[in-house]
């Protein structure tokens, strides 16, 4: 086992982050000692990542504990992008103090944007969660990684696009998802598990490119794409408008009497550009 101390750019406050992780019961969130373990695929090795949290929101400063000390640059890269430890909050929180979203930005201050553990999990449930209301999503993607994924240690790590590529349409239907969406899901991970679609590419490619080739896909919309680029690429800059979470948030924040219509989302988000993601990150966890 190797260790690595990482300090940060403040504000940075790892308890606003931990609570929202802890929603998720496949995540192993201790919120007493400030700490996640991060169920990350090294060269295909499942590799268990200790971030400890050591300092404070003004002075913040991490622990990372792993094994396999051949890869710690590897690792540290990772950890370090998907917790976004190279992303200054400071002008991003001074950016909404002069906006409608100054008292969320005040409460939460500090609050990163941490990005899915793993990129095809991030799009999986993306894929899981399209259309259906947050307590049945999370209830189906949490059948859906005890099934199919593995669990070492306590850390739940999340199944392989190839493991789901060889199932049938039929046994993703068991777990209660509709035969379109089992469609959409297996579909998506033989075109993952063949090369015909990375996801590490689209990593490197811009949110155009990148909304052009997941809308190719069949059972990707919109939707899905805007929450992949946000949560599983850590764009700043997006706002999935049609998210029903999202408009009940501006709802509540701006006391309207009615759901805020796609034309009056649009017309807010102008003023919060260009770190609309964080807007949207801010507006759900208002609500959760």
């Amino acid at each position: 086992m190797w260790q690595q101390r990482v300090d940060v750019t403040p504000p940075y406050n790892f308890s606003h982050a931990l609570a929202r992780l802890a929603l998720d019961p496949l995540i192993s969130v201790d919120i007493a000692q400030q700490k996640v373990i991060v169920p990350l695929y090294i060269q295909n090795k499942p590799v268990a990542v200790t971030v400890e949290s050591i300092g404070t929101k003004d002075e913040p400063s991490f622990l990372v504990t792993a094994p396999y000390p051949e890869r710690k640059h590897e690792i540290m890269e990772r950890v370090s992008h998907l917790f976004q430890w190279n992303t200054p909050l400071a002008p991003i929180h001074e950016h909404f103090q002069r906006t409608e979203l100054q008292p969320l930005f005040t409460e939460y201050e500090g609050m990163p944007l941490i990005l899915d553990f793993d990129l095809y999990f991030c799009l999986m449930k993306c894929l899981i969660h399209q259309q259906l209301n947050l307590k049945v999503a999370s209830r189906l993607t949490e059948r859906f990684v005890q099934t199919f994924g593995t669990q070492i240690g306590g850390v739940w790590f999340y199944p392989r696009p190839e493991d789901i590529a060889a199932l049938s349409y039929d046994e993703l239907k068991q777990l209660q998802l509709s035969g379109r969406k089992a469609e959409y899901i297996i579909d998506t991970s033989r075109l993952i598990a063949e090369g015909k679609l990375s996801l590490e590419e689209l990593a490197r490619k811009s949110e155009a490119e990148a909304t052009e080739a997941l809308l190719s896909v069949r059972g990707i919309g919109p939707w899905t794409v805007q929450n992949f680029l946000l949560f599983g690429l850590g764009r700043r800059n997006v706002f999935p408008k049609a998210d029903i979470g999202l408009q009940r948030a501006v709802q509540r924040l701006l006391g309207l009497s009615e759901r805020p219509s796609m034309k009056q989302m649009e017309e807010l988000s102008k003023r919060w550009e260009p770190y609309l993601s964080y807007a949207s990150l801010y507006l759900w966890r208002s609500i959760e």
